[in-house]
Parts: C-alpha cells; sequence; structure tokens
C-alpha cells in the first residue's frame, strides 16, 4: 500500500512538474503571437506615415519674386499687353514659378493663393492683371497718381495640375522697380484637392 502511495504521490508530483514546466511554453507562444501582431500594426504605421510624408510634399509650393533682380526703372509702355517676369526670386519652393517666363504652373491640383503689387511715379498710369489660362481673374489700376502710386490685390484660386498664373502689365501702362522691390507676385498652396 506505502507502494501504491508512492506511486500517486510521484505521479501527482511529475504532473505538477510537467504542468509548469510546459506552462512557460504556452506563454511564450502567446508573446510571439502578441510581437508578431505589434509588427504588423508598426508596418501598417510607417505606411500610413509614408504616405502622410509623402503628401505633405506635394503641399510644399510657395514662391516670391520682384520684378527687377537688380537696379532700379520703370518698365512699360508697350503697344499691348505685357506677361511680366519677376526676376528677383525671394523664394521657389516646389519650382512651379519660372523667373523666364514669369509663369507659375500648378504641379498640384488645389487651391493657391496669389498676391501681387504694382508700383507707379506721378503722373504715369500703372494697371496690371492676374491671368489664369489666359482668363482676367483681378486686376489693379492707378491713373496718373499726383504723388506715387500703389496698388495690390489678391486672390484664391482653384487650380488643375498644369493651370497656368501670371500677371500682365496693360498696354500704354507703367510699372516701376528697385532694390525695394515694389512690384512683386507671389503665390502658394492653401490644400490639395
Amino acid at each position: 500500500m506505502m507502494l501504491m502511495f508512492q506511486m500517486v504521490l510521484l505521479l501527482c508530483v511529475g504532473g505538477s512538474v510537467a504542468q509548469d514546466v510546459l506552462s512557460p511554453i504556452v506563454n511564450i507562444i502567446e508573446e510571439l503571437e502578441k510581437l508578431k501582431n505589434m509588427e504588423e500594426r508598426i508596418k501598417a504605421l510607417e505606411e500610413t506615415m509614408n504616405k502622410v510624408v509623402s503628401e505633405n510634399e506635394d503641399k510644399k509650393i510657395a514662391f516670391s519674386a520682384a520684378l527687377l533682380a537688380s537696379g532700379s526703372g520703370q518698365t512699360g509702355p508697350f503697344d499691348t499687353s505685357k506677361t511680366l517676369t519677376y526676376k528677383k526670386v525671394f523664394s521657389n519652393i516646389g519650382d512651379a514659378y519660372d523667373s523666364n517666363t514669369g509663369i507659375f504652373t500648378a504641379p498640384v491640383k488645389g487651391v493657391y493663393y496669389f498676391r501681387f503689387y504694382a508700383h507707379s511715379h506721378d503722373g504715369r498710369t500703372s494697371a496690371v492683371s492676374l491671368f489664369k489660362n489666359s482668363q482676367n481673374q483681378c486686376a489693379v489700376h492707378t491713373s496718373k497718381p499726383t504723388t506715387n502710386g500703389n496698388a495690390s490685390n489678391g486672390i484664391v484660386l482653384t487650380l488643375e495640375k498644369d493651370d497656368q498664373v501670371y500677371t500682365q502689365l496693360w498696354e500704354k501702362t507703367w510699372v516701376y522697380d528697385d532694390a525695394n522691390s515694389y512690384t512683386s507676385f507671389s503665390g502658394f498652396i492653401l490644400f490639395t484637392l
């Protein structure tokens, strides 16, 4: 009987030891599953972050330029309207403004803000319009001021990719610029569509 009791006791103790030995294996497997799930979540977050960073690259569009790169002087008058080419580029983030043509070309579809300034000397009429794809959007005008004349205007435009925005000096009018950058053109994206 004692032998039987010892065997039962041994089986019970052995079973308990076996359970203790196997329990850490079950926990390790559970922990490995948790790690695998965490890795998948981290990978998904990285993909989302990369997508957001990429989308934000499209939003880095802004430029600002003044009419003359150096010196001072008047532009105009001309017999026909003339696109103004702003040569003194302060910033051109996204390279959407071309200082050789004076034209901003939208790199992405979005909503943009543009502002332009025109300066003239006394007795000289100044008039400048802002165009989107050859369609007049808004303008400034000063008619023979008795002192120097300044005018500015701004507009929010919805642009498709490759739409063009530029300013034109009206025929038989003038603008003046010098190192103070009185006559300028600027724009930036508000948000993509």
